[in-house]
């Protein structure tokens, strides 16, 4: 038998390049490695495993270490069906262009690198994007733009997904372009807990009819990597680092502002509510009143944009319990008659409504209706502090020094903070929303500020923190005023033997004195 001519053999090898990806990738891709320049793709078993995974689902989650070669691998699944198929088109989404960029770059530079025959016939060409011949192309955007509401897609590409601040809404826009059968690649490092990857995650491991496949990689797959490897990595990334860097550790990654694993034990104690009110069922409750308690109603209203929410908490002082809550959407001054409604039916509790912005449209229902148990705001927002306030003779009755509502301000915000970090770390308030919760997984340390992730609210949140600084601060104070009083009047008893009688006053009552000029009847005080 005569041998097979070149024509013969490349043909040969084109269609094992065609039904294997993996041949595809082993035997004729090149890659840039960062220290020993261009070598070729000699894929890890790992990395063989997990191409085949992708192959396989339509919808994949992968939740990595770092430097691991999966970007490389899926810049190569994104190449080879570029080349096989026809009108093959990827798009790529990064947190920034240039990072997208990077995984264009990648695929670029394995095509580059590829023999005359198996190459693409390139039709366009530039930083961000490669179009062929047979229509297939990959594309590079950020997360700050609306490419995935572009054409239909073959394969969307998210990478480091965890890091992408609208990732919830460049998924939802994703769909119209994936429903023709297109696929989609997420993978990222973690980034903390209750971001949409992170619930991504958690869905494609434990709902078995989810369309999502995981695949975790963790730092102990690669071959040439040990404990010492790991050791060095805690040195030159710090523990936390380490773990969203290496371990794929969600709870210790990511920047919440309270600790993963506060919030994870608090996931147990979340109950659902004995009741949901309102034409949204919105307003839930856990206990009805107790009319020997008291209760604090804090409210932070919606500013009025699509993205925000009305919340208020009602809190049993005593116990740091939260005992009813609401989030919805509703006009100011309807919710302002639902807080004096819902305060009134909480034995008369302390209403705390935020006042900045359109805070102000809800107060007003409270005044015009009276509503005794209004918070007041000293005017100066300076004196925050609790001993300086007792020095400054803090007086909820002098209203003239004061504004209705509470005043968040640059000042008083991180000390509301800062109360909600103290409390969840002593484990005391008695959370009982997983609307709050989830909030709360997604209340993030972001440039300095504490705030929710973007694409999330912190209505709920916030109101809390209020609430907790409140019975801190101002309640404490008032508490204060209140065993003064209470100290004051125990001095006064009526008493059998009369001390101080009047001319024509009964004896024996006991409720008049002499106070060194006159007398002077004591009734006042009953």
């Amino acid at each position: 038998m005569a041998n097979p001519s070149i024509k013969e053999i490349i043909h040969q090898q084109y269609q094992m390049c065609a039904a294997d990806p993996t041949f595809f990738m082993r035997q004729y891709c090149y890659i840039q490695h960062p220290k020993r320049g261009k070598i070729k793709f000699n894929l890890y078993d790992f990395q063989e495993e997990s191409l085949k995974m992708l192959e396989t689902n339509r919808y994949s989650v992968i939740l990595k270490s770092r430097q691991l070669g999966i970007s490389t691998l899926t810049a190569g699944v994104a190449l080879w069906n570029m080349l096989f198929k026809e009108d093959f088109n990827v798009l790529v989404i990064a947190t920034t262009q240039e990072v997208a960029k990077n995984l264009v770059t990648k695929v670029r530079i394995m095509h580059d690198n590829l023999p005359s025959w198996l190459k693409g016939t390139i039709e366009a060409d530039n930083k961000l994007s490669l179009k062929f011949k047979n229509g297939s192309q990959i594309k590079a955007v950020s997360s700050a733009t609306t490419g995935a509401r572009s054409e239909a897609l073959s394969l969307l590409i998210i990478d480091e997904a965890a890091f992408i601040r609208n990732i919830e809404e460049i998924w939802i826009a994703s769909q119209a372009t994936l429903s023709t059968g297109g696929g989609a690649i997420v993978l990222s490092t973690p980034n903390g807990i209750g971001n949409w990857f992170h619930k991504t995650w958690v869905d494609s491991e434990t709902n078995p009819k989810t369309q999502w496949k995981p695949l975790k990689l963790h730092w102990t797959v690669h071959p040439d990597r040990d404990i010492e490897w790991r050791d060095e990595q805690t040195q030159l990334l710090g523990e936390r680092g380490a773990a969203q860097e290496c371990d794929c550790d969600f709870i210790s990654s990511g920047h919440t502002v309270i600790d993963g694993k506060i919030l994870i034990d608090y996931q147990d104690k979340c109950i659902d509510p004995i009741e949901m009110r309102g034409f949204d069922n919105g307003y839930w409750v856990w206990e009805y009143p107790d009319y020997s308690k008291n209760y604090i109603v804090v409210a932070d209203v919606a500013r009025g944009d699509s993205a925000d929410w009305s919340a208020f908490h009602v809190i049993d002082v005593e116990t740091v319990t939260q005992v009813a809550e609401y989030k919805g959407k509703i006009p100011p001054k309807d919710f302002g008659n639902m807080l004096v409604t819902v305060a009134t039916e909480w034995n008369n509790a302390l209403l705390a409504i935020e006042n900045a912005n359109i805070g102000w449209a809800a107060i007003q229902p409270a005044l015009d209706r009276s509503y005794e148990n209004l918070f007041y705001t000293y005017k100066d927002d300076g004196y925050v502090d609790t001993e300086v306030q007792l020095q400054k003779g803090y007086d909820m009755k002098d209203k003239t020094k004061m504004v209705p509502g509470v005043s968040t301000t640059t000042r008083t915000r991180p000390l509301m903070i800062s109360a909600l970090e103290m409390y969840m770390r002593e484990n005391t308030p008695v959370i009982r929303s997983k609307r709050l919760l989830q909030e709360l997984f997604v209340f993030i340390w972001l440039n300095g500020k504490a705030q929710s992730q973007q694409g999330y609210n912190d209505d709920l949140v916030m109101s809390f923190c209020i609430g907790l600084w409140l019975r801190d601060t101002s309640l404490k104070l008032r508490q204060q005023g209140i065993d003064l009083n209470k100290q004051a009047l125990s001095q006064f008893r009526k008493s059998d033997n009369v001390i101080y009688t009047g001319k024509n006053k009964p004896a024996n009552s006991g409720w008049d004195w002499n106070n060194g000029k006159d007398e002077e009847g004591l009734t006042w005080l009953v």
